[in-house]
């Protein structure tokens, strides 16, 4: 498994990791309790991170959220919260989850060696949303907190160099999503507005870009020598499959 393979074979495990978190009860419930929009609390607890900056740099960040959806967001957080307490409850509560779901995962002293050294192996240059959630502090130094917090920066990480990947491609956010398996629906879901691209055209692209995006993610996983690469995937396997069974 070259370093290549590795960040794309641990796309979709990350993706179903953190996405289990973000459909958890506890998750919901504590947008809720800071009286947000389902909306805001996932602009705000995303990138919140960022600090106090204006609706056009935290569109910027995101990308693939229309700009009109993200300021909807950011503006509806700020006239009750400041941004960034609202990303540092998020990161409390997925310290909480990951204690809870993780902590009894039988190899998590080995995921959390191996997730640490990718990490710590991130080239930040380029990927200002998974920089500042690097910077800030985990708030719960339990085993599972720390994995929860790992995972999420990996998936961060992947998510910031397909944004690289895809504007070298010369396609824009909405072109990549209306190219992609999700489509006009994904469009939707994201706030963009028709009309929409025809997607033929587009497809050729994206694949260029995704490649590229392997390619990126792919030097942090280089930390790894190739054993440990198909270890990790076996890891991310197992857990993405514990938690979505």
């Amino acid at each position: 498994m070259t370093p290549e393979q590795a960040a794309a074979n641990a796309k979709a495990g990350l993706a179903a990791i953190v996405g289990a978190f973000a459909e958890s009860p506890q998750t919901l419930r504590r947008a809720r309790l800071l009286g947000l929009s389902g909306w805001a609390y996932h602009v705000s607890a995303r990138a919140g991170a960022l600090g106090d900056v204006r609706p056009e740099t935290v569109a910027a960040a995101l990308a693939f959220i229309a700009p009109e959806a993200v300021t909807d967001g950011w503006e509806a957080t700020a006239k009750t919260s400041a941004p960034v307490e609202v990303a540092t409850w998020h990161l409390h509560e997925l310290c909480a989850w990951g204690a809870e779901q993780l902590g009894a995962f039988p190899r998590l002293t080995r995921l959390l060696e191996l997730a640490g050294r990718v990490v710590d192996a991130i080239d930040a240059a380029g990927l200002t949303l998974f920089a500042a959630w690097r910077a800030m502090p985990v708030p719960d130094p339990a085993p599972g907190a720390r994995a929860a917090v790992l995972l999420h920066l990996l998936h961060e990480h992947r998510q910031g160099v397909h944004v690289i990947a895809v504007r070298a491609s010369g396609l824009t956010p909405l072109e990549a999503i209306i190219a992609g398996p999700d489509g006009e629906t994904g469009a939707v879901a994201f706030g963009w507005q028709p009309p929409y691209p025809h997607a033929g055209p587009l497809v050729r692209r994206l694949m260029w870009a995704e490649a590229v995006a392997n390619s990126l993610a792919g030097q942090a996983y280089a930390s790894l020598d190739r054993g440990e690469r198909l270890e990790f995937a076996g890891l991310l396997e197992s857990l993405s499959h514990r938690l979505t069974r």
